[in-house]
């Protein structure tokens, strides 16, 4: 039975993906609440039907103490029938409305919304492009992945569970006073408008509070993460004290962003306690009056108390309901300023895979400024023919990484035009652009999975065998089977932690050449490759490269020169435009800045900031 419920919405159904989702709350709402509809209907008509029998069984009640009032052997004789069908009524029928209301609530909804949002959001933030992960802190956007579907979870839960229900029971205690004294109306409708007034007045401040202490915990979150990512740096540069007030300064704001809301919470509490005893004198004390006068029975008079009693029990769940609903909003909202952004580096509405023949590469009027007025590139005209090596150089800023970046299409150049094989990259599909780009960048960071997994990111599906070539190629077999885990996994099984970390600088960079090995894409990116290898390994990892670049084309970008000086064309990059262009010895002959570059190295290193 369980079962049945939990699979009556499949939480990873197939959706029509857009790159710009609602960025309004209720429409956001609803575009992931579409699989539930049939759901949400039968939750809501439950939860109605559950307050009316709540609402049934008070009244019952009062005509029950009606009927004691007579003789017992002519109440029993002439009602025994009805008593028995209510009794079997609450043993049987209403546990098991209740039962179908709280499974679809706990078993289908909770357990599937909030995996769907979290399913879909994930889905939609790992389409956007590198530079908008570039603009925030991966903890951040983590946290809010994490905390959004539980929020959102819990606001549909709310609707349901008690504000439906609650909904329903105060129009149904309406009727019941109604149906005794319609004068009975009077004190339960000013207490009504006055609890209206209160909700009103909460939910107004719950909502901005609570999102500003989603928000001041969302900061909390991303310095915790920045610092805990950075740890080296953190400890290398002896900055623990700094990083706890970095830290304190935001988990203080926390804090009295927190207070700020809990003081809503407080004064909600005491008006409610305040209002909850003019209703129980009101209504009661009213019925009281009537019987009083002989205008009302004793078992109205038991209906009005049982059901103010109830009212009164009540009303602290529906405001911490609606205040948990309107706070659980506030979470949403904040989490939609990341997941509801839309995706702005899209493929073309035609976009085709790339048919890479040749791996011709050709830039033309290319500028890119990231937005800003200086640095990147400006109009670069460049044609590498297939299957040529071309080493690119230059001082920090001029523009090599920027290259790299806008041939991935990892940005959009704000101008100009990149082309591979006759066909504009902006034109084909992102994913067969970088299939068919290996690249080995300076920073080698891995996923904190197992070194087998790291490799084989590269090509999924390559054997055992290939996966092990790969890693020859590039010498890292041999420190791959001495390693081991705390978990007690070895050789390829073993883990290499967050960003590689439990690997040496060398041993990062040699998992990831055996990665790129294995991918064998035709085209090939090396960003400082070799730049984390000691001299010995470098020497050999040397012959590697150049055994990979066999039939490629090549871009290889290095501060070290020696590492390019065997490339058919060398390129000098200078404030976004190649200044010169030619083998190594033509360069040197030349006698510019690759020829200054190639004078002030020291143990084959460029000084990136070295002035002409």
């Amino acid at each position: 039975m369980f079962k049945y419920f939990e699979n009556l919405v499949d939480p990873y159904v197939s959706f029509v993906e857009t790159n710009t989702p609602p960025t309004r709350l209720w429409p956001f709402m609803r575009a992931y609440a579409e699989p539930f509809k049939a759901v949400f209907v039968a939750a809501g008509i439950l939860s109605i039907l559950i307050a009316a029998i709540e609402i049934g069984l008070i009244y019952y009640m009062g005509r029950v103490v009606d009927l004691l009032q007579g003789n017992p052997a002519e109440v029993w004789a002439a009602h025994k029938v009805e008593l028995i069908l209510v009794g079997i009524f609450i043993l049987t029928l209403r546990p098991l409305i209740q039962l179908l209301d709280v499974m679809l609530l706990n078993n289908t909804i909770i357990t599937n919304f909030g995996t769907l949002i979290r399913w879909r959001s994930h889905k939609h933030v790992l389409r956007q492009s590198v530079g908008w992960f570039e603009n925030d802190f991966a903890g951040r956007i983590a946290n809010r992945i994490m905390q959004t579907p539980p929020a959102a979870g819990d606001v549909v839960f709310q609707v349901f569970d008690a504000i439906s229900y609650s909904l329903a029971y105060m129009i149904g205690a309406a009727i019941l006073l109604s149906t005794s004294d319609a004068r009975l109306l009077l004190p339960l409708l000013i207490w009504m408008v006055l609890y209206a007034m209160l909700i009103v007045w909460t939910t107004e401040r719950v909502g901005p509070a609570s999102k500003a202490a989603s928000d001041a915990r969302s900061t909390v979150t991303g310095r915790v993460v920045d610092a805990y990512t950075n740890i080296h740096s953190v400890k290398m540069f002896a900055h623990h004290d700094s990083e706890l007030a970095y830290a304190k300064e935001a988990i203080e704001n926390t804090r009295k962003t927190f207070q700020t809301e809990m003081r809503i919470y407080t004064t909600m509490d005491f008006s409610l306690v305040v209002l909850n005893g003019l209703l129980i004198v009101g209504v009661v004390g009213w019925a009281i009056a009537l019987w009083v006068q002989g205008e009302a029975s004793v078992g109205a008079v038991a209906a009005a108390t049982a059901l103010s009693l109830r009212l009164n029990a009540m009303t602290g769940w529906i405001m911490w309901a609606l205040t948990t609903f309107f706070r659980e909003l506030g979470v949403v909202a904040e989490g939609m300023e990341t997941i509801a952004q839309p995706i702005t580096l899209v493929d073309a509405p035609d976009a085709k895979p790339l048919q890479l023949t040749d791996g011709r590469i050709d830039l033309k009027a290319l500028t890119h400024h990231y937005g800003r007025d200086t640095g990147g590139l400006e109009a670069l005209d460049l044609a590498i023919r297939p299957g040529e090596k071309v080493g690119l150089i230059g001082r920090s800023g001029a523009g090599k990484s920027t290259l790299v970046k806008l041939l991935l299409r990892f940005y959009d150049p704000e101008s100009g035009v990149i082309e591979i094989d006759g066909q504009d990259i902006t034109q084909v599909t992102q994913d067969s652009l970088r299939l068919n780009v290996g690249m080995v960048q300076q920073e080698s960071s891995l996923l904190h999975r197992s070194v087998r997994d790291n490799i084989l990111y590269g090509k999924p599906d390559a054997t055992e065998a290939e996966m092990i070539a790969a890693a020859k190629q590039a010498e890292a077999h041999d420190f791959i089977t001495t390693l081991t885990d705390p978990s007690g996994n070895v050789g390829y099984d073993a883990q290499v932690g967050e960003r590689g970390v439990k690997l040496s600088g060398g041993q990062r960079q040699r998992v990831t050449l055996a990665r790129v090995i294995l991918k064998n894409a035709p085209i090939l990116v090396l960003d400082e490759a070799t730049s984390a290898l000691d001299s010995e390994v470098e020497e050999a990892i040397q012959t590697t490269l150049y055994k990979m670049m066999e039939g490629k084309t090549v871009i290889a970008i290095a501060h070290r020169l020696s590492t390019i000086a065997e490339m058919d064309r060398i390129l000098v990059l200078d404030g976004g435009k190649i200044i010169e262009d030619g083998s190594h010895d033509a360069l040197l002959a030349k006698g510019g800045l690759y020829s200054e570059f190639w004078a002030r190295q020291s143990g084959g290193f460029l000084n990136p900031e070295a002035d002409i």
